[in-house]
């Protein structure tokens, strides 16, 4: 059986696989390598995510995956007192949160990679274009989000993985070093275009190549067709499959 890379989150995660997406592009890079599972939960926090360990990730589970990606923080940076006060996570909850979740995934399996990633940048002026085109005079006064903010939660989480010896990808500071990063890499001051998203495949990518999960030095899961010999059909199948 191929390897399973899950990647866990929130909306940035679950829409991965739209088109342009960067959990498409990493199952390609990956394919006939290893199966990437998107298990990402729109509008999600830390807090919520715990609730769903046990269920994703069973403690007996016979395979367990090979690599698991932990993407969240966008929400959990929601400012109190603003319209999306419900998903405020506070931030050393957060990162106590996020430690729960690596210790559970290390429960199922000490040696599955690990690869925290810090929530993006936010464009404040795209959040407040886009809360305009939905409801127009009727938007919110003050943003939700704050690029400060969520830079503070960014920080927290670079910080715990180098606590548990982790990697990670600190996506809010490697898109802010892209000059015009906010509409290039920010459909809508949050979510990811697939510029964006291509920056995100780059560097799991990259962070995965750097560990002992390289797609360049997997092998296929079956022959390649150019080592099929069509008038010995069995010797391949036998040297590799049985």
């Amino acid at each position: 059986m191929r390897p399973q890379i899950i990647l866990f989150g929130d909306s940035i995660t679950e829409q991965s696989f739209r088109p342009g997406g960067w959990g498409a592009a990493l199952a390609d890079t990956y394919s006939r390598k290893a199966d990437v599972l998107v298990r990402g939960y729109g509008g999600y926090n830390t807090r919520w995510a715990l609730f769903l360990l046990h269920h994703l990730f069973p403690l007996k589970i016979e395979k367990p995956p090979a690599a698991v990606t932990i993407f969240f923080g966008a929400n959990d940076a929601a400012i109190l007192g603003r319209t999306s006060e419900r998903q405020h996570v506070p931030i050393d909850e957060y990162k106590e949160n996020l430690r729960k979740i690596v210790l559970h995934l290390k429960e199922c399996s000490p040696t599955v990679l690990i690869v925290l990633i810090t929530p993006p940048p936010i464009d404040e002026e795209g959040r407040d274009n886009f809360a305009r085109s939905l409801y127009g005079e009727n938007a919110r006064k003050l943003p939700e989000r704050t690029n400060e903010v969520t830079g503070v939660y960014a920080k927290q989480c670079v910080e715990l993985s180098k606590e548990m010896g982790l990697r990670s990808i600190d996506l809010w500071t490697k898109m802010q070093e892209t000059e015009g990063w906010q509409k290039k890499f920010l459909s809508d001051g949050l979510h990811l275009t697939p510029d964006g998203n291509a920056v995100v495949h780059q560097e799991v990518t990259r962070v995965f190549s750097e560990a002992w999960f390289s797609p360049v030095e997997m092998p296929f899961d079956f022959p390649h067709h150019s080592q099929i010999d069509g008038k010995n059909l069995e010797k391949i199948f036998q040297d590799r499959c049985l």
